[in-house]
């Protein structure tokens, strides 16, 4: 059965009561057995009259950090002409979960649905199946396709699983740091799968070595695992939940022990956690419910933030963490991270980039002959733009979906040779045309801007690029691999100085006041760090990748060798501008 959507501007789900600790040694207090199904209120559809309508002023993003010094970390091929191609420069969702209790497919549903979640990290995954009371676990480096087989698979028999998918920004990519995580201790196993980003994991790591604690991986997953080895708390769920209590940051984690399947959520709900059911009974939970809708199980519910969710043989139970604040979660799963046909934080993700657009078409509208994406993420706010402006969608740029991420590029150089790689114009839709060009954010600009570059070399007479996300203006330090603020082009520099960089004729983001407007009154519930650096947790070690750490996307050699450049400062203004910045992260 496909997942059940609600509505795309539902209000909140009710969260369960909150139920009170009772101290470590003693038996937690548990709500009934199986939770009721929440009910959606019905709201009405979204009217553009009701948005909060920017000025021309929120398309402007202030500079606050000049640039420094870049240098490549491209590995080359013994021939010299190898190139390490990154994706893209966009932001990447660190990881994927899921959990499976009382399926006795369970490694191959978990299969499954970690294929559905591959967009959320393709550097590893990991499945962890129980049976006969004993934790098996197969990890590898590279896709799901590339990690699993059928012999594989024969040798996760049980009926409880978890699974995950990473693309790592906490712990090096290395096969030691693919999850789930298993360890034993003298209480018996157990396995985690983390999405999300610990902040104060440097603390929490020094204070346990420093009690003898060993560490085997540079993942701030394994902080878990000792802290829960050291709880004096019982039964296994309170030791959760005293380990929980201790960290700060994104988590939104799945554990599994002998008999139990446990899912968690952070106080602030940082990062999605949905649970589900199949028709034969057996209880899913995982990071979207397009995979739910993969493996045909039924989408109840989420974890709701700071909520501990217990399934076992007496069936599902549910406990309040701790004391929640308000809600904070990712703005990015809708602008980016998510598939359009998931529903994150209750919301529809493809009515959410559809409206985006609409809000560009509405409030920076320009003439043009034909509107088209950056595929594939900026395919539905390109749709809304083409609806709502009366111009035609049209596939300007086709994404080739087979290239991998080395390529040996030939001795004569090519000009954007990583994005040509990865998107081919179609000169019959550009050639003489006024250009719509939608994407979903710009980071460094330096994709952008090859972009525009190839539409002109197609025969484009003007190209016009709409954002459907505010300026990027701040890291993330969630669970989200982004640049360090002085990588950011928002953070460098206004529009008009980003519109001549990237080289289009206009240039427009979604203004911020009219993204709040849209969530209405769920606005509040959303963390926006990225567009205002306003960080809902206090950051407290710098994570983010470091000026000199990034892999640009098909280029060699550092960013002095790009067409135009960065802007450079004032060598003893950039040194000053560096200490304050410095000083605010650490």
């Amino acid at each position: 059965m496909a997942a059940a959507n609600p509505s795309p501007i539902s209000s909140s789900i009710p969260r369960p009561t909150p139920l009170h600790l009772t101290p470590p040694q003693s038996s937690p207090s548990f709500s009934p057995k199986t939770l009721p199904k929440p009910s959606y209120p019905h709201r009405t559809s979204l009217s553009h009259s009701t948005l909060s309508h920017a000025h021309h002023s929120s398309f402007t993003a202030h500079s606050q950090n000049p640039i420094s010094s870049f240098f490549s970390s491209s590995k080359q091929h013994p021939d010299g002409r190898s190139i390490d191609y990154d994706d893209d420069e966009k932001p990447r969702e660190e990881c994927g979960v899921v959990g499976i209790y009382g399926d006795p497919e369970a490694s191959r549903l978990c299969y499954l649905a970690l294929h559905a979640l591959q967009h959320r990290g393709q550097e590893g995954a990991g499945i962890v199946c129980v049976h006969d009371n004993v934790l098996q676990s197969i990890t590898g480096v590279g896709l799901v396709s590339e990690v699993f087989n059928q012999s594989k698979l024969d040798q996760l028999p049980g009926d409880l699983a978890i699974g995950h998918v990473r693309y790592s920004t906490a712990g090096q990519s290395m096969l030691k740091n693919v999850q789930p995580f298993v360890a034993g201790y003298r209480f018996g196993s157990v396995g985690v799968a983390h999405n999300g980003n610990l902040v104060n994991y440097g603390a929490l790591r020094a204070m346990l070595e420093e009690n003898g604690s060993i560490f085997n991986t540079s993942s701030d997953t394994e902080v878990v695992l000792h802290l829960i080895a050291i709880s004096k708390a019982r039964p296994f769920l309170l030791r959760i939940v005293d380990a929980c209590e201790q960290l700060q940051g994104a988590y939104s984690m799945v554990f599994v022990t002998q008999d139990k399947l446990v899912a968690v959520r952070d106080p602030h709900g940082f990062r999605p956690l949905v649970m589900g059911r199949r028709s034969n009974g057996s209880v899913v939970f995982a990071s979207e419910t397009c995979a739910l809708d993969l493996i045909e199980a039924t989408y109840e519910r989420e974890v709701f933030p700071g909520e501990v969710v217990v399934v076992d043989k007496d069936g599902v139970q549910s406990l309040c963490l701790m004391a929640h604040p308000e809600p904070k979660q990712c703005i990015f799963e809708h602008i980016y991270f998510s598939l359009p046909n998931s529903v994150v934080f209750g919301r529809s993700v493809y009515e959410s980039r559809r409206v985006f657009g609409e809000i560009l078409a509405t409030e920076a509208p320009v003439e043009c002959d034909v509107v088209i994406a950056v595929p594939d993420s900026g395919v539905v706010a390109a749709l809304g733009y083409a609806a709502k402006a009366g111009v035609p969608f049209q596939q300007g740029l086709i994404r080739s979906h087979y290239v991998g991420r080395t390529f040996i590029e030939p001795s004569q150089k090519i000009r954007d040779f990583g994005v040509k790689l990865k998107l081919s114009p179609v000169r019959a839709v550009l050639e003489g045309k006024r250009v719509v060009v939608v994407d979903d954010s710009i980071v460094r600009g330096t994709t952008s801007s090859k972009i525009v570059r190839l539409l002109k070399e197609a025969g484009a007479k003007e190209v016009h690029m709409r954002i459907a996300s505010p300026p990027i203006i701040g890291s993330c330090y969630y669970g989200v691999d982004t640049p360090s603020s002085e990588e950011l082009i928002s953070n460098r520099m206004k529009v008009e100085e980003i519109r001549e960089f990237i080289g289009c004729d206009s240039l427009a983001f979604l203004p911020f006041d009219s993204l709040q407007g849209m969530l209405g009154t769920q606005a509040p519930n959303f963390c926006y760090a990225c567009f205002t650096g306003n960080y809902p947790v206090e950051p407290r070690e710098d994570k983010v990748k470091r000026v000199g750490d990034f892999k640009d996307d098909g280029m060699t050699g550092n960013f002095d060798s790009i067409d135009g450049a960065w802007i450079p400062a004032n060598r003893i203004h950039k040194q000053e501008r560096d200490k304050e910045f410095e000083g605010s992260v650490l």
